[in-house]
């Protein structure tokens, strides 16, 4: 089954059912698993009952760390790349690791897997024909805003992750901007709570002050395609 020295592998966002079998072959037989979290990944790989070394790969030291595997690929071990959950790279370790693949010419490949960006884009009823993603939204107010008021301006749908303690805040942002905008918030992507609110900036605005959101958040956006 392994027939590149690394791979990288995308993992369930939230229900352990989403995982692909040719993930799990993978994970079966690779010598080592590179992961964000041991324990979260730990988890997951006893639910399979599959038994694997794990090094930890963090945004805190894979630029340290990312020599170390690539020279070990190099000289013959196997090694699988997950993250919590999602596309390792993606808002999450990887991009790194790759490039110093790259660098050193170890062969490597991708398995598709859940993605919470794609998820959120398809339930959330905007338009799906051209999208932006920028990630997690600035911290900084000021930058946030200018973020914001670009994706109203856009012809896409603009996608950004955010925290629960600060969605109410954005939602606010976006108001200030347009009050009108079509927004959706999907939160809890595939898990039990799963929820999509969609409305305009200011009617979310509305809910979430009354029921602060908990859990994983996607903002989605809707751009001039949204309003015709």
């Amino acid at each position: 089954m392994i027939s590149y020295p690394v791979t990288f592998i995308g993992l369930p966002i939230g229900n352990r059912e989403d995982i692909t079998r040719r993930a799990l072959c993978v994970l079966q037989d690779v010598d080592c698993i590179c992961c964000e979290d041991t324990r979260n990944t730990g988890m997951l790989l006893a639910h399979y009952c599959i038994r694997k070394p794990l090094l930890s790969l963090h945004e805190h030291n894979e630029r340290q760390r990312a020599p170390e595997i690539a020279v070990r690929a190099q000289n013959g071990e196997s090694f699988a790349v997950v993250t919590d959950a999602g596309m390792p790279g993606v808002s999450d370790p990887g991009y790194r690791l790759v490039r110093e693949l790259q660098e050193r010419g170890v062969p490597y490949t991708v398995l598709p897997g859940p993605s919470a960006l794609i998820t959120a884009l398809v339930g959330s009823g905007l338009p799906c024909d051209s999208f932006f993603f920028g990630g997690f939204l600035p911290v900084k107010s000021g930058k946030r805003q200018q973020v914001l008021a670009t994706a109203l301006q856009a012809s896409h749908t603009s996608i950004f992750y955010e925290s629960p303690f600060r969605i109410l805040s954005s939602l606010k942002s976006l108001a200030e901007l347009d009050p009108s905008a079509p927004v959706c918030v999907a939160r809890e992507l595939t898990k039990i709570h799963e929820t999509y609110h969609r409305g305009s900036a200011g009617e979310l605005i509305d809910l979430f002050s009354s029921q602060p959101p908990k859990g994983e958040i996607v903002l989605l956006i809707g751009g001039t395609n949204a309003r015709r």
